[in-house]
C-alpha cells in the first residue's frame, strides 16, 4: 500500500481486491477537492483493470471514515458565488458519489468511524456498507445552512423512507452503527477489530461468483430501482439479454445440472 501523509488516498491490492483509503486523520479524513479528484482518478484506474473485482472504501484510524466534506476548503468556493460553487463543490461532490454508485464493480464502504455530511453521502452511494460497532451517522449540514449537496437528499430517503430521512437531515443528529443497519442505511456491525476482515469475506464471497453477472445485476438494481416497475423490469430483461450469450451463463447452468461447482471465467 502506497503510505505518505501527502497522499489523501491510499491504494492496496491484494488478490482481486484493491482498498482506497480515505488518508487525513488530522482532518477527520475529511473530503477536500484532492481527495475527491484522487478517488475518482483511482475508479478510473481499477475500472480498466480486469483483475480487480472488488474496491473497498474505508478510513484512515479509528476516529473517522469522514468527517464529510472539508469546510475550509470549499468555503472560498461559495463566497466566489453560485457558478463556482455549483462547478466546484456541487459538481464534484454529485460527481463522485454518482460514479461510486454507478460503478461496475462492487464497492463496500468499510466504515471504521465517524461517517458525517459528505462522508454520510458516499457510503449511501456505495451498494454495500459494513460498519464497526463504534460507527456513527449523521446529516449536520443543516447546522451550516445549507441542505445536503452530495446527493444525500435524494439517496437517504430512497434508502430509510422519507420521515427517517427528513429527520436525520432536518435535526443534524447522529445515529449509532446499531440504528443504522435497523432502518437499511448499512448491512451489518462487527466488532472495530474485526471491520476489515469481514469486509474481506463478503467480498471474496462475490469474487467467487460470475464478474459479468455481478456487474449485471448492479446496473440492474442501480438503473432499475427509481423507475417505474414496468420500466425497471424492461432494465432487468436487458441486463439478463447481455448474459445469454457469456460462457459464463453457460457454465453456471451446466455447473448445477453436473452438481460441482461452477468454475467461472468472467466472460
Amino acid at each position: 500500500m502506497t503510505s505518505s501523509a501527502e497522499h489523501p488516498i491510499l491504494i492496496g491490492v491484494e488478490g482481486n481486491i484493491a482498498t482506497l483509503t480515505l488518508n487525513r486523520p488530522a482532518k477527520l479524513n475529511a473530503l477536500n477537492y484532492a481527495t475527491i479528484d484522487g478517488i475518482q482518478r483511482h475508479l478510473d484506474a481499477i475500472e480498466r483493470d480486469d483483475a480487480i473485482r472488488i474496491v473497498i472504501l474505508t478510513g484512515t484510524g479509528d476516529k473517522a471514515f469522514s468527517a464529510g466534506a472539508d469546510i475550509a476548503g470549499f468555503s472560498s468556493s461559495v463566497e466566489a458565488g453560485v457558478t463556482t460553487a455549483m462547478r466546484e463543490f456541487v459538481g464534484r461532490g454529485q460527481a463522485l458519489t454518482r460514479r461510486v454508485e454507478n460503478f461496475p464493480k462492487p464497492i463496500i464502504a468499510a466504515v471504521n468511524g465517524i461517517a458525517f455530511g459528505g462522508g454520510c453521502e458516499v457510503v449511501e452511494a456505495c451498494p454495500l456498507a459494513i460498519a464497526s460497532e463504534q460507527a456513527r451517522f449523521a446529516k449536520p449540514e443543516i447546522n451550516l445552512g445549507f441542505p445536503p449537496p452530495f446527493g444525500g437528499t435524494q439517496r437517504l430517503p430512497r434508502h430509510i423512507g422519507r420521515k427517517r430521512a427528513l429527520q436525520l437531515i432536518l435535526t443534524g443528529d447522529s445515529i449509532s452503527a446499531e440504528e443504522a443497519a435497523r432502518i437499511g442505511l448499512i448491512n451489518e456491525v462487527v466488532p472495530a477489530s474485526r471491520l476489515l476482515e469481514r469486509t474481506r469475506e463478503l467480498a471474496a464471497t462475490i469474487i467467487a461468483k460470475s464478474a459479468v453477472a455481478v456487474s449485471a445485476s448492479l446496473a440492474s438494481v442501480t438503473r432499475g430501482i427509481n423507475l417505474p416497475i414496468d420500466e425497471g423490469l424492461a432494465v432487468e430483461a436487458s441486463q439478463f439479454a447481455q448474459m445469454v450469450h457469456t460462457t459464463d451463463i453457460r457454465e453456471g447452468i451446466n455447473a448445477f445440472l453436473e452438481r460441482r461447482p461452477a468454475n467461472f471465467s468472467g466472460h
